[in-house]
């Protein structure tokens, strides 16, 4: 059986309706709390590749860390984006579940039965 993860927020109600969804459907991810425990850069800058998709686009970007840290100037380049969100786990956009060399983002929580 494939392994899966999970990176989680419980607080979060999509985080939660993701988790819930995998498990009615039999999988038992790995649940990783990134506020607990940040994701490197590097592992970022993996995830970024593993989504497809832009780090900015993999970024919650209405955090007032965003804002604070003026993330959204056009001259702020991914490694400083990827930096700021390792160093800012809330910037991460979430739930993210990963299987083997994709991932997607669980929003709608839907979108991770692309994996299953």
């Amino acid at each position: 059986m494939p392994i899966y993860t999970i990176y989680h927020n419980p607080r979060c109600s999509k985080s939660r309706q993701t988790l819930e969804l995998l498990k009615e459907r039999g999988v038992e991810p790995e649940v990783v709390e990134y506020l607990k425990t940040p994701l490197s850069a590097h592992a970022l800058q993996t995830l970024s590749q593993k989504l497809r998709i832009s780090v900015v686009d993999m970024m919650r970007t209405k955090e007032r860390e965003f804002k604070e840290l003026d993330l959204g100037n056009t001259g702020v380049t991914d490694d400083q984006l990827l930096q700021a969100m390792s160093q800012n786990p809330i910037l991460l956009e979430r739930p993210i579940v990963v299987c083997g060399d994709k991932a997607v983002i669980g929003r709608p929580p839907e979108n991770v039965l692309e994996l299953i």
